[in-house]
């Protein structure tokens, strides 16, 4: 197993800071990445987000991340004031060849988005054994 990390981050920075009128800063997601011998798991930082505002897709070896967080407002109350804002979110990762994104589990808890790539058969490390000539 190499001590590289099989994903890397392709965006462009941490927050776009020019908001206007209509048009929200779309944020980038905390994660943390870690790798074993079976493949690659990244947790991402979502908080507000459910299920039905998250894309996660993978396309020429890129796995990108879009999610928009919802602020509910209750049944029958009518908002003149609001300094809580819905936020966006996006990121982007390379995906290195040796993971198989045909085998990724995604999965949303309490705003941490896991997801798990597995490595491709050919690249799991395997044990060769040695035959008495």
């Amino acid at each position: 197993m190499s001590n590289e990390t099989e994903v890397t981050r392709r965006d462009a920075g941490e927050v776009s800071q020019s908001e206007t009128p209509g048009r929200r800063a779309v944020l980038v997601p905390a994660v943390d990445i870690v790798e074993d011998e079976q493949g690659v798991t990244i947790w991402a930082d979502l908080p507000g987000v459910p299920k039905d505002k998250l894309d996660i897709r993978v396309h020429d070896g890129n796995l990108s991340i879009e999610a928009e967080a919802v602020v509910r407002t209750p049944a029958g109350m009518n908002v003149t004031h609001s300094e809580v804002r819905t936020s966006r979110y996006a990121r982007a990762f390379s995906i290195s060849p040796d993971l198989d994104t045909s085998k990724i589990d995604a999965s949303l808890q309490d705003g941490i988005l896991t997801l798990r790539i597995q490595r491709r058969e050919a690249a799991l490390p395997r044990r060769i054994e040695v035959k008495d000539a």
